[in-house]
This record gives structure tokens, sequence and C-alpha cells, in this order.
């Protein structure tokens, strides 16, 4: 019977997430506990486990289930284009793909979508995943029961997944941060705005970009947090009212969506090029913005390619056997008005 991570976290008396960090060398745990999960990992034979060949089944046999959340998001649209090019590729070699689309970051929609997508006979998984413990668990689950499972656009770590493709998250942010820094040599207060703290990509890019400001930007001061939940309407009345109450603001740094509406607010108060916007995705809006002056700057992920790659990850490993890597990461590239 296969070893799980929930067994050895029960015999170590640690959490699921834990044992994750430890046997993906994502650091942050005790060495003394590091090597206490290590051992009972290897007395219960779990490496065995991961260094088995992987399974090998024939394309007509392979069903993979994609689920795409925060459809309406331009970004995400991109995605989405890249995922039905994949389907198109695969299907040609006999592979059945089945795409869902999610309006909301929603956890119980999304097991419900899982479930769909299972009753449909799918043996592999792609999804932009929420970061509910909820739906954690559950893909935990359905992986240690031997479903290969993607995530992409937004990571989950825990959940069993056996590769990320996305951004380097973390590393999104302190660039962020950094140009920020060079945008404002001579200091000043900046707003972050971000779309869903539930979202692990929308937290990882904010808390790195409050690190390297913290670690290595003294002249800027970070105000308080704002959610735009990805709309736009938000994100106008959230730098209306930052503006009122900080006449003195400097720079907006956009983690997510919602970029447009900042944009908008801040010809309002005819702000434009006085405040500095920092945002993500070089989508149609956000490239019309950037060449127009009202963006600064943009780092860019690459979408298409959070939707193309993780199916042919999938195909690659389930019906060649071959191995997969732990993390994908798309390129990180800065977008200036300039480049375009």
């Amino acid at each position: 019977m296969a070893v799980t991570i929930q067994q050895i976290a029960q015999a170590a008396g640690v959490s699921r997430g834990t044992v994750d960090r430890v046997l993906h060398n994502r650091g942050r745990v005790k060495p003394e506990l590091e090597e206490k999960i290590r051992n009972i990992a290897t007395e219960l034979g779990y490496f065995e486990k991961k260094h088995r060949a992987a399974p090998r089944i024939k394309p007509q046999s392979l069903c993979i289930g994609v689920i795409i959340t925060t459809i309406e998001t331009p970004t995400m649209q991109i995605v989405a284009e890249g995922a039905r090019a994949a389907q198109e590729k695969l299907c040609a070699l006999g592979v059945t793909v089945h795409i869902r689309t999610l309006q909301r970051i929603e956890p119980k929609e999304q097991i419900a979508c899982i479930d769909e997508l299972l009753a449909l006979g799918i043996n592999a998984l792609a999804i932009s995943p929420s970061s509910d413990q909820g739906v954690c668990d559950y893909l935990a689950s359905l992986a240690e029961g031997g479903l290969p499972i993607v995530t992409f656009n937004g990571d989950l770590p825990g959940c069993g997944r056996l590769c990320y493709v996305g951004m380097d998250n973390e590393r999104g942010g302190r660039v962020a941060a950094g140009l920020m820094n060079l945008m404002l040599p001579d200091g000043g207060k900046v707003l972050p705005i971000t779309a869903h703290l539930t979202h692990y990509a929308h937290k990882q890019r904010y808390t790195s970009f409050n690190t390297e400001i913290e670690e290595n930007c003294p002249n800027l001061q970070l105000l308080p947090l704002q959610s735009c939940f990805n709309r736009d309407d938000y994100a106008y009345e959230i730098i209306l009212h930052a503006v009122e109450e900080h006449p003195d603001l400097r720079g907006v740094y956009v983690a997510a969506n919602g970029t447009r509406g900042v944009c908008d607010a801040i010809a309002h108060l005819g702000l434009t090029g006085r405040l500095r916007v920092i945002g993500f995705d070089l989508n149609e809006e956000n490239r019309e913005d950037l060449q127009r002056g009202r963006i600064d700057a943009i780092i860019e992920q690459d979408p298409f390619a959070q939707g193309y790659r993780p199916l042919l990850l999938l195909y690659d490993h389930t019906v060649n056997g071959l191995p997969i890597p732990e993390y994908a990461y798309t390129d990180l590239a800065i977008q200036i008005r300039q480049m375009l």
C-alpha cells in the first residue's frame, strides 16, 4: 500500500504542509525537524514510491481535465487560449481534454467542478486552484489515489501536485519592489492592491514585495494592503479614497487585476504620470495603458504558456513516462512603453 504524506505527518506529529516543504526542499523547517521527517519517510518507504517510473498509458486512454478560475479577467482569457491550443494539439493525438472555466475563486465551485470532471472519467488534472484548505485536502486525496495533478497560474503547496506551471511569484514581487524603488529614488508612500488573498500567487506577490521593501527600500513607506477582488470599479474607489487620505501618495503596486480601474481613477484625479503604477500581465488593456503612459511598468508572466504547458507535461508523464519537474517557471519579463 502506498505511503501518503498524511501518514508521515501523523507519525511525525506535524502538519501535511510541513511534510510537503521538507520532501520538496522548500525550506522554512528547523533542521532537527526536517531530519526527523525524512527519517520517518524513509522508514515508511515513501521515497521508493516517489522514484518509481511514471505509469504509461495509450493516448486514446488519456483523459485530461482542466479547470481555469476567474475566467472573466483578461489574463485568464490568455491562459484559456493556451489551454485550448494544447487541447487541439492533444486531441489530434487521440487524447480527450475537458476544459472547464469558473468566474470566481470559490472553493465549493472548484470541488464541484472536480467532481464533474471525475464523473467524465478524467485520469489527469490541470487546475488553477483556490488556496482553500478543503480544496487542498481534496486534491491531496486524489493525488494519493494516483491522479496526476499539475497546478498553474497559482500554486497550492501540500495538495500533492506533481508540478506547478507559472511565474515565480515571489521573485515577481521582489522585482516589482526594486522597480518602484528605482522610480522613486527620493522615497514616498506606496499603495499595494491585490485581488484575492485566498489566491496563493496574489498573496506571494504582495508578501515578497513587502519583504523586499522592508529589507532594501528604506525610503519607501508601504501603506496597508487593499483588495479589489479583480474588479476595476473597486480598484477605482480604492484609489480615490487613498489619495484623499494620503495626498502625498507616490506609487501604486497592483499585484493582480484591477489595473484599468487604478489608471482611470488616477486620470480622473489628474495625476497620470505623477503617480507611479506597476502591474502584472501584458494583456490588451494593460498594453494600451502602458502605451498611453498610464502604467509605468508591467511584469509579464507568459499566461499563454501557463495554459499550454500543463497539458503537454501531463501527456509526456502519462503516455511517455517522462518525469515532471516540480517547478516549471514561465519567463518573467519587464515591459515599459519604449519596448512596445
